[in-house]
């Protein structure tokens, strides 16, 4: 008879075991191999259901993105030959004062992608989780009505709304207020923060309705002994919501904070980047060096640079949640 261990069996013998004991080492020798014979298979057939949508990702992703990084060590046009340049596309990027300017554009949109979004989203959830007044419901679904709306239709009808005569500048005429009507996106100074206004309505509904959910998982004992402490309602938000809300959170500052990074659609149909450069992000500089002046290479610079720093932010939010 075979063993799992030829020389388990003999040092049984040695110390005197009997036959019934060498057996159930064998058993548990065969059971174990028949054990991971069973993994290995099951793993194997997983990679087979799972192969045709590996390939599909790797030639819908992967590659295209393998051939940026390989251009963007190139000058070229699209048309004519390329010319290896090495990392100057990236220096460009750095150092262009055009280029580099986008990256600030992209702070402040930051603010009205990311952080007003989530602070009113909070303090919205805070409101009607803690009054339950009739109605929410209607109140919910009004403000996240911008995420089922296209993006080219929200763009159009902002740039309708910050026209000189449209009903942004009639409504301070209305109120005498003339000395205040500007075109909202043809101002160096207004047309950012205009453009981000209207990233805030979109995500604004988003990050409520996500906070509601994840407020709704929190223990109705948690608030019981906060107020039991005498917590007020403020000590109750800090001490009982936001550290229930940590998951929620996380989720909104990946999402708006690449949101924002990406902003191109938007940007493009209002103000197509200007005044001058005023709005012009990373996104949009990536499209005119594509497809406006053709530097194939910039473009996929800019677009390496962007997909490198989008994921670096979300791993380093991810990482700083999963602490304790």
């Amino acid at each position: 008879m075979s063993t799992p261990n030829p020389g388990v069996a003999v040092a049984a013998r040695a110390v005197g075991d009997d036959t019934p004991a060498t057996e159930a080492i064998v058993t548990a020798g065969r059971r174990r191999r028949g054990a991971s014979r069973a993994q290995r298979r099951s793993r194997r057939v997983g990679l087979l259901f799972a192969l045709p949508g590996l390939l599909i990702y790797a030639g819908v992703v992967l590659w295209p993105m393998i051939q940026s990084i390989q251009y963007s060590f190139y000058k070229w046009d699209g048309v004519t030959a390329s010319v290896w340049v090495g990392v100057q596309n990236y220096i460009n990027f750095f150092t262009d004062p055009v280029l580099r300017s986008t990256l600030g554009n992209v702070l402040v949109l930051l603010i009205f992608f990311a952080l007003l979004p989530i602070v009113l989203g909070l303090l919205s959830a805070a409101l009607i989780t803690r009054s339950r007044q009739p109605g929410m419901a209607v109140y919910r679904w009004i403000f996240f009505l911008p995420q089922v709306m296209t993006s080219v239709v929200i763009a159009l009808l902002f740039k309708r709304m910050y026209a000189p005569e449209g009903p942004i500048n009639e409504a301070l005429r209305a109120l005498g207020l003339d000395a205040l009507t500007k075109n909202w996106l043809g101002d160096f100074t207004w047309a950012l923060p205009a453009v981000g206004l209207i990233g805030t309505w979109v995500t604004f509904g988003f990050c409520m309705v996500l906070f509601i959910s994840g407020a709704a998982a929190i223990s109705p004992d948690l608030y019981e002994a906060a107020r039991m402490d005498g917590a007020g309602p403020f000590r109750e938000f800090f001490s009982v919501t936001l550290p229930g809300l940590r998951g929620q959170i996380a989720v909104a500052l990946t999402l708006t904070i690449t949101a924002a990074l990406r902003a191109f659609d938007l940007i493009w149909i209002t103000t197509r980047g200007g005044p001058g450069t005023s709005t012009q992000t990373p996104a949009v500089a990536l499209y005119k060096a594509a497809f406006v002046n053709p530097d194939v290479g910039q473009a996929a610079a800019i677009g390496v640079v962007m997909a490198a720093l989008c994921l670096v932010i979300a791993l380093v939010i991810t990482r700083v949640s999963e602490k304790e």
